[in-house]
């Protein structure tokens, strides 16, 4: 496997104790919420005789929740405790890590369309949208590009929605790829249970329309990009998540009917694009179910044919023929947790066509979170056959990149991290952002 790896700096880790020593309890520690038998919590599981990498595709294949994030303890997971006891049986050692929730005070009262100290609701969402786009009429364009499950069923859901901000002018947010400017695009939530990343898209937002005119890279950069953002590309799944505001359900799908219960309803987006679809990744009711067939959701057919609208194909369709250098725009989709900046490809370790220029653009990503850069499998555990980053740059040529937003250990770990803990994760990922969003105008400068 080749592997690049960034040397995290101090600054990461003084964002890190900074939030440790407000109090954030970390997992596992006595101030952490307490599981009930029946919650899922995070363990790590290691073999006598198997290596981790052969025991997180074992785990994997027999349905277990297998998580990203380093194997210097085990194979980390999110387990019931009957999991976990089934797992030991089976002779392997379990060590418990943490709550998968962090504790919320019993007179915490959500404000309205908020939940779990302060993250938006997808109602909270849409009125943000709303309001934005009426405010700034001259730098915002809201779109609706795709439906949810439900919304098709005609039992509620939601419209996927997705704004354009720029400083607009004729022919500017156009859904087709005859603008001018390059473009790039932020999206989040695909996966309902990373409660971060909806945040970090709807703080994006308005750092953008708050300082057009006032801080100068801001004000260049939307006077010369269309900067897309889709703040929840899951909407279904991310009701569920919210529907306890206290206790956030660990729905990671969307909310697709297939005969399986709790959490395991549902597809995995992030496995269902129609490039390199796996039929093999799981089955119905695991958390990586890829569905039926290739883009076989909604949510995916809005997202892939918008996205196609926008950008213009400049890759051959083989997988090794590399985008051209005339290309133009980027993309990164926002997941958690492991603190990794993830380049193409992610279904296999062979290097990507345009390798040197995709690693340079998550070097200077990594510039500004201090996160890893790795493709493939590389801090994953898995490979991700049908994932959107690898599918827009498979199929459009466009640099696809994933953001693991979020440490794998300390108090804001996990999927449920506190809310307190989103001014960390902002400070660390907006260089990231600016970093992406420059590079849409030349992103294969050296074309190799």
């Amino acid at each position: 496997m080749t592997r690049f790896v960034s040397r995290r700096s101090l600054a990461a880790m003084a964002v890190l104790l900074t939030l440790l020593g407000a109090g954030l309890a970390t997992p596992g520690s006595a101030a952490a919420s307490v599981p009930t038998p029946a919650e899922p919590a995070y363990y790590d599981v290691s073999s006598p005789s198997t290596a981790a990498g052969g025991l997180a595709t074992d785990l994997i294949q027999r349905g277990y929740d297998v998580l990203e994030g380093p194997l210097t303890h085990g194979v980390p997971i999110l387990a019931t405790a009957a999991d976990a006891q089934r797992l030991r049986h089976r002779g392997l050692t379990v060590r418990y890590v943490g709550p998968l929730h962090q504790p919320v005070a019993t007179s915490f009262r959500a404000a309205a369309d908020t939940y779990y100290g302060g993250y938006h609701t997808v109602a909270g969402h849409e009125a943000h949208n709303q309001q934005v786009a009426a405010a700034h009429p001259d730098l915002v364009a809201l779109r609706t590009i795709g439906q949810s499950w439900l919304k098709t069923q005609g039992r509620g859901g939601h419209d996927i929605q997705s704004l354009c901000i720029t400083k607009i002018r004729t022919g500017d947010c156009a859904t087709n790829t005859g603008g001018t400017k390059p473009k790039f695009t932020l999206m989040a939530q695909m996966h309902a249970r990373e409660l971060a990343t909806g945040e970090l898209a709807y703080r994006w937002i308005d750092h953008l329309v708050s300082n057009y005119g006032r801080n100068a890279d801001v004000t260049r950069l939307m006077d010369t990009t269309e900067l897309w953002v889709i703040p929840i590309a899951n909407p279904d799944g991310v009701d569920i998540v919210s529907s306890n505001s206290t206790r956030p359900i660990s729905q990671r799908k969307n909310a697709h009917d297939n005969g399986c219960s709790g959490t395991g309803r549902g597809v995995d987006l992030n496995r269902n694009s129609s490039y390199h679809w796996d039929v093999n990744q799981g089955t119905k009711c695991s958390e990586t179910y890829p569905g039926t067939s290739a883009a076989s959701e909604p949510e995916t057919q809005g997202i892939q044919n918008f996205l196609s609208s926008i950008y213009r194909d400049s890759k051959p369709s083989a997988d090794f023929s590399p985008a051209t250098t005339d290309t133009t725009g980027t993309f990164v989709t926002l997941h958690s947790y492991a603190e990794l900046n993830i380049y193409p490809y992610g279904w296999t370790n062979s290097l990507a066509p345009n390798n040197n220029d995709l690693r340079a653009i998550a070097t200077a990503m990594s510039r500004g979170n201090h996160y890893d850069v790795v493709h493939g499998d590389g801090g994953l555990n898995y490979f991700a056959p049908g994932a959107t980053d690898d599918w827009i740059y498979g199929t459009r040529g466009v640099p696809g990149f994933t953001i693991e937003v979020g440490p794998s250990a300390s108090g804001c770990s996990g999927f449920f991290p506190r809310y307190s803990c989103m001014t960390g994760f902002w400070n660390l990922n907006l260089p990231a952002f600016m970093a992406l969003a420059n590079a849409a105008a030349r992103p294969y400068p050296t074309g190799g």
